[in-house]
């Protein structure tokens, strides 16, 4: 066969971590032929910790980066993948995981002013050659889709954005180039990409059709949505020199100085319109990387590309704190992200050990991120370091933030897109989205918060709180509830009981501050008001308690639209009656809406209007019909933060679900081992048996000698997890302890902890439950 000089290798990955595709270029790449993977666990073809590109990959909806795979001969390969994570009209989710191949060479840049065009357009560019990949984008582009172009360079549209419209756009690209005439396609590709595309082939001197251009062209006067000022671009293009003059400086100053490497990168000028990365993700602009000539080389994204920060990640990190960070890359956590992100090429590439990031503030916010990197022969930055990077960055910072007035004034920023800043953990009993409002006023960071927390036997818990007033103080008031939420759900507690210990909590906050200094305003959150809910996909009930919070709102797949009956209680630290749960059985593919500041008067109207909607339009994803409740409340936007949580409910049928009342006999040991033989070999997870087999026998005789009959076995197979639960009527507690040598037991719940990716207890209210769950990805 005559080879190719760009290809591309494509894989599928179902919700358990099992291949269930491989193209022709994936078997090129990595030599396995499709019957030798097809079935089996992908974290066999990684050369790395199977465990780190799950954490990587968690919660995520699309992920680009670098990952280490293991060719056929042993060989280790460094490539660049693109991944997508799709979900089914069923609510099935798998991966589409792209890695574009070519010994191509880039293509010639032209004349300087030719390129400056290309790049500083107001509109969307790219241009694709004749088999259909991606030779070039521009920076408009790379913020609608929010990839830079060296994460799309080689790829075909399909795969940079899956889906109808981009097989349109394809169609249209392939009439362009044949018949040499330009063509229109029209499709949402993205944000920002929602209008007729104008597709244009490009002609040689010779007439011959070498490649096409994708563009967005300006939407027409009389249109609805946001328009970008006349005078912006020109306004932006004249002002980028100075800013990376301004970046360019700090680099100069500060290596080998302070660092041996160091990067700038800047948050792009406020766009108007809809749009942005997913929740947590951070956009920047590099504006400067530079390194000590006696060092490694200064490589990694290019001054001038976007670069993508995960949620987590040290610059993410750094802007949401607004303070100095310092980070070993030795850490599991940050060597995970060295590792994996493109736009830290530069830390592998100088051997960075040390790593300090300093925000570029000033007195309107964040600008920026300046990394600085120390190779191992350095001593770690130290306090005197640390003051002396943020002079530089505050200098740097005046300079960028003068260069920025000099342009005509911008439209407001789009509303942020998310809190908490880390996105809803990995979960199959609900589908998430959450947004935030931002207060009108400006007046600072809000005590609106919410949190979506995985529980015992595949259930969920859903979060929302609003703690009175605005600032640092209110902030750190939230980061101490949300701790103590999560502790007091790890408890399993109802949620009742789980409202009176924050109230406790609240009251003890309040006491403390009020000693420390009665003057001082308080935070400790009197008044506070938290809603806090959980969700079982089995039984499909809801039980939810409120503390003096809106109630939510569901909307059944029938389009009726409700409040759910839950008494009010009072608010946190005010005493008062007691709280009380109520539950709800809920069917499949119902939506919750748990929503602060309301809903009210004008507000509950706004919401039930936008939530009527939502039957009309089965088939849009969770994000849009947040987007559009979100819109409506738009025209209610109140004086304080508003904190708006979608979850569209699924449920674990039958062929998910196994459960076997038990004799109070030890003999019924023999009986669950088949039990659970025989089902899992029903679920197709014969690799699983044995683990899962010592697992329930275990649990199984511990209920049988401490606990009371009735005694039931259940197992669930949520996602990419396997759950054992063993229940009985006592009370007691199990808990592991140390077998002395010559002990006959004692070692059961060890076995359990060694075996299991986590255990625990959960009471109800009568007897208990105890339960393991192991990951089947790892199989």
């Amino acid at each position: 066969m005559e080879r190719q000089s760009t290809y591309t290798a494509t894989a599928t990955i179902d919700e358990r971590g099992i291949l269930t595709g491989w193209s022709d270029g994936a078997r090129r790449l990595l030599g396995y032929d499709s019957p030798a993977v097809i079935g089996r666990p992908a974290a066999g073809l990684l050369a790395t910790d199977p465990a780190a590109a799950r954490r990587t990959l968690a919660g995520q909806g699309r992920w680009h980066g670098t990952v280490p795979l293991r060719h056929q001969d042993g060989r280790r390969l460094e490539l660049n993948v693109l991944a997508h994570r799709r979900t089914s009209g069923t609510g099935r989710t798998d991966w589409l995981v792209v890695s574009a191949v070519t010994d191509r060479p880039q293509p010639p840049r032209g004349d300087p002013l030719e390129e400056w065009t290309f790049l500083q357009s107001p509109f969307p560019l790219a241009v694709f050659g004749p088999d259909l990949r991606l030779l070039r984008a521009n920076r408009r582009l790379e913020d609608a889709l929010a990839l830079p172009e060296a994460a799309m360079r080689g790829l075909r549209l399909a795969h940079i954005v899956p889906g109808t419209a981009s097989e349109e756009a394809e169609r249209s690209m392939r009439a362009a180039l044949e018949s040499g005439r330009p063509q229109e396609a029209r499709g949402r590709l993205g944000p920002d990409l929602a209008r007729t595309l104008a597709l244009t082939p490009l002609k040689d001197a010779d007439g011959r059709v070498r490649a096409v251009c994708l563009s967005l062209p300006p939407p027409d006067p009389g249109a609805a949505g946001p328009r970008r000022p006349a005078g912006e671009a020109d306004g932006r293009a004249a002002t980028t020199a100075d800013q990376v003059l301004a970046a360019q400086e700090l680099g100069k100053a500060t290596v080998p100085r302070l660092a041996d490497a160091m990067t700038v990168d800047l948050l792009d000028p406020p766009r108007s319109g809809p749009g942005g990365p997913p929740p947590g993700q951070v956009v920047l602009r590099r504006a400067a990387l530079r390194a000590d000539p006696g060092g490694g080389p200064a490589r990694g994204t290019c001054v001038g590309e976007a670069v993508v920060c995960p949620a987590g990640s040290p610059p993410a990190r750094c802007l949401a704190t607004a303070r100095p960070l310092l980070y070993d890359t030795a850490e599991p956590g940050i060597a995970e992200w060295a590792a994996l992100d493109p736009c830290a090429g530069w830390l592998r590439a100088s051997g960075t050990r040390f790593l300090l990031a300093v925000p570029l503030l000033t007195g309107d916010g964040p600008l920026g991120v300046a990394l600085f990197g120390r190779t191992p022969g350095r001593e770690p930055f130290g306090p005197q370091d640390v003051r002396l990077a943020e002079e530089f960055a505050a200098k740097a910072a005046a300079c960028v933030e003068q260069a920025r007035a000099e342009a005509p004034p911008r439209a407001p920023a789009p509303l942020p897109h998310g809190l908490p800043p880390h996105p809803p953990p990995g979960q199959a009993a609900l589908e998430i989205a959450t947004r935030w409002l931002p207060a009108a006023t400006g007046t600072g960071p809000g005590g609106d918060w919410f949190d979506v927390i995985p529980l015992s036997g595949a259930r969920v818990a859903l979060v929302v709180g609003d703690v009175v007033g605005h600032g640092i103080r209110v902030s750190a008031t939230v980061g101490r509830l949300r701790t103590a939420v999560r502790t007091l759900a790890d408890v399993d507690l109802p949620p009742d009981e789980l409202l009176t210990h924050l109230d406790d909590l609240v009251l003890r906050l309040a006491a403390d501050e009020g000693s420390a200094d009665p003057a001082a305003e308080s935070a400790g959150g009197i008044g506070t008001t938290c809603l806090y809910a959980v969700y079982d996909p089995v039984s499909r009930r809801c039980g939810a308690a409120r503390a003096g919070h809106p109630p939510p709102a569901v909307v059944t797949p029938d389009g009726t639209v409700r409040f759910l009956d839950v008494p009010a209680g009072p608010p946190l630290g005010m005493g008062g009656p007691p709280f009380e749960t109520v539950e709800t059985e809920l069917p499949e593919g119902s939506l919750l809406a748990l929503c602060t500041n309301g809903p009210s008067g004008a507000r509950d109207h706004a919401l039930g209007r936008a939530l009527e909607r939502v039957p009309e339009e089965p088939a849009s994803s969770l994000d849009s019909v947040c987007d559009r409740v979100l819109a409506e409340l738009l025209g209610h936007r109140p004086e304080d933060d508003t904190a708006l949580l979608l979850a569209r409910t699924r449920a674990l049928h039958g062929d998910r679900v196994a459960c076997w009342e038990l004799d109070n006999e030890p003999t019924v040991v023999s009986r669950v081992r088949r039990h659970v033989d025989e089902q899992l070999s029903a679920w197709d997870l014969e690799e699983a048996t044995f683990t899962t087999e010592l697992i329930a026998s275990e649990l199984v005789t511990n209920a049988l000698r401490y606990g009371r009959p009735p005694i039931r076995l259940r197992l669930l197979r949520p996602g990419t997890g396997l759950i054992c639960e063993v229940y009985d009527a006592g009370g007691s507690t199990p808990h592991m302890r140390r077998a002395r040598i010559f002990d006959e037991g004692g070692r059961g719940l060890l076995l359990v902890a060694q075996l299991a990716e986590r255990w625990g207890t959960r009471h109800e209210r009568t007897g208990k439950t105890v339960w393991a769950e192991q990951s089947l990805t790892a199989l």
